[in-house]
């Protein structure tokens, strides 16, 4: 679960931007900062909530600067979002210099009562940290108001053709503003899990790439929320095994290769969504990547 809550919890920040036609390469830099911020906020005995609390606003904060350039200015998103993940990632080295290698000794689990007290599957399901259960329960939430809300069904139908939501009187830009904040904070969030929960320090890049396989994971899911959960956890399980095969003298794989695996399937996911064809075929929302010009 250590490995796979920051994906799930990034990837369904992910999931909501891009169903609103938005296409945000900047959640590893918001990552970092939700994670520099949040760590920060800890060492100087901050209460746990608002750790987090600071970690999501630093992750919204700059999801706004890629907001401001993608949709105010109509920049090219695959461009801007490059441009602050690499903001992102150098912003929070420069914060955090200081604090590299400091550790803290963590927040503790939340047992729930009884039911943590099951055999075997208690301690497992319901003997963890917040953010675990936050998870399941944006999950949930994503879940409902995808396909159960008006709000919901007018992001969807954004991301699939913004000017017919246009002509119809809803708010393109608005919505997809409140999208890009709710992704910025949801990694935020991804950010803060690496920093706080485990391994309890702050390091220069500390997510490792995981900015960009939360992108990726929302192709793999084809852009369905209950999919992201297993695909989320089969990405954090792949993630541990590899450590586990680098000492196995029978099936060694060089670190290199597992280090680049997440640009390399980055470029995998840009060949997907630029292609009409094949993104069609993934169920992708149809205005994914496009720029709105209101006045058309």
């Amino acid at each position: 679960m250590n490995a796979s809550t920051p994906l799930l919890l990034a990837a369904l920040g992910v999931l909501v931007v891009e169903r609103a036609g938005v296409l945000n390469l900047g959640v590893e830099g918001m990552m970092l900062m939700g994670a520099v911020v949040g760590f920060i906020l800890a060492l100087s005995g901050t209460a746990p909530w608002l750790c987090f609390i600071g970690a999501a606003l630093a992750g919204v904060s700059l999801a706004l600067v890629f907001a401001i350039f993608a949709l105010g200015f109509k920049a090219n998103q695959v461009a801007t979002g490059l441009a602050v993940a690499i903001l992102g990632t150098g912003l929070s080295s420069l914060i955090g210099a200081k604090y590299v290698g400091q550790q803290f000794d963590g927040f503790g689990n939340l047992a729930i009562p009884y039911l943590s007290d099951i055999p075997v599957l208690g301690v497992v399901l319901f003997n963890q940290n917040l953010l675990i259960y936050l998870s399941f329960l944006m999950l949930a939430l994503v879940v409902w108001f995808f396909y159960k809300t008006k709000l919901g069904l007018i992001l969807r139908g954004i991301g699939d053709n913004h000017y017919a939501a246009h002509a119809l009187g809803h708010r393109v830009i608005l919505i997809r503003c409140l999208a890009i904040a709710f992704g910025g904070a949801m990694a935020g969030l991804g950010g803060a899990y690496m920093s706080l929960i485990s391994p309890h320090l702050w390091t220069q890049e500390l997510t490792a790439g995981r900015g960009w396989i939360a992108i990726a994971l929302v192709v793999f899911a084809t852009w369905r929320p209950v999919r992201l959960l297993f695909g989320a956890y089969l990405f954090g399980s792949i993630s541990v095994l590899q450590y586990n095969l680098q000492n196995n003298q029978w099936f060694f794989v060089a670190p290199q290769l597992w280090a680049m695996l997440p640009y390399v399937v980055t470029i995998l996911v840009l060949v997907i969504i630029s292609n009409p064809k094949i993104s069609g075929r993934f169920h992708a929302p149809a205005d994914l990547g496009k720029v709105f010009h209101p006045t058309r």
